[in-house]
């Protein structure tokens, strides 16, 4: 699991370079100012949860890969791609509907920190 969380966060956390560059330079004429930041909120979460799920990967490796640790990083992937993703689709789109979807990936980001505190506290 340990190296499986790392490559993926690593993947992840390159996208997110690029789509935040994507944003910077690509759409910053394309969008209206208010979309934009949609977009940027979409990058900045998304890094930082890329790099959580590296974190969790090399804890993984550190005390083992138990049920919470994978829990933990399939629900911060699950968050990226329903957070970052519909703050993403909401900023070409416009489509409101979308901006109901950004909830259920920001509780999975924190059921996911959660469930990585609770495996550390129970390691001896």
């Amino acid at each position: 699991m340990a190296k499986f969380f790392i490559s993926v966060g690593a993947i992840l956390a390159a996208l997110g370079v690029i789509l935040g560059a994507f944003g910077a330079h690509g759409l910053r004429a394309k969008l209206e100012p208010r979309m934009l930041e949609v977009w940027q909120t979409g990058v900045e979460y998304h890094m930082y949860h890329a790099l959580g799920l590296i974190l969790i990967g090399i804890i993984s490796h550190w005390i083992g890969g138990g049920s919470l640790i994978k829990w933990s990083g399939i629900l911060m992937f699950i968050g990226i791609l329903l957070f970052s993703g519909s703050l993403y689709l909401l900023a070409f789109t416009k489509l409101g509907w979308l901006g109901a979807v950004t909830p259920f990936g920001g509780t999975a980001f924190i059921i996911a920190w959660i469930l990585l505190a609770v495996a550390l506290l129970r390691t001896g």
